[in-house]
């Protein structure tokens, strides 16, 4: 069985949206990630990925995006064992001025060019190829 998680590329003027996670989150606490969340039980819904991500950028970092476009899917098992279906969208920034809302998930917001995030040293291989993706659908 997964978990489905989604993330968001948030892009606004040459930059992407990035959080330093709370360091008590369960997986990857402490550390550079996208903005996004865990899908909850709905039952038989529509567009549950879409509105989930909305509803997670809201909740922890207080902004609102438009036009999700799918950029890819991968899997992973976070340190206790759990395994993950993880999908980004590119979000394009709407309103609300991105603030650590969640205290509990995240500690700061950031922003940064596709070739800060490439070029730093700390951010996992995988957070730098979702930009990379993303980056190359605002081509």
């Amino acid at each position: 069985m997964f978990i489905v998680n989604v993330e968001g590329a948030i892009h606004r003027n040459g930059k992407w949206l990035l959080i330093f996670r709370n360091e008590k989150e369960e997986h990857a606490g402490g550390s550079l990630s996208l903005v996004g969340g865990k899908c909850e039980l709905e039952g038989t819904s529509s567009n549950i990925l879409e509105r989930t991500l909305k509803r997670e950028i809201f909740e922890e970092v207080g902004s609102e995006v438009r036009d999700l476009k799918y950029v890819n899917s991968s899997t992973f098992v976070t340190e206790s064992g759990l395994n993950v279906i993880d999908i980004v969208f590119l979000c394009h920034y709407k309103s609300g001025e991105p603030y650590a809302r969640s205290a509990d998930e995240v500690d700061e917001v950031i922003w940064l060019t596709t070739s800060e995030i490439i070029a730093h040293k700390e951010l996992p291989a995988y957070l730098k190829e979702n930009i990379r993706q993303a980056d190359k659908m605002l081509q």
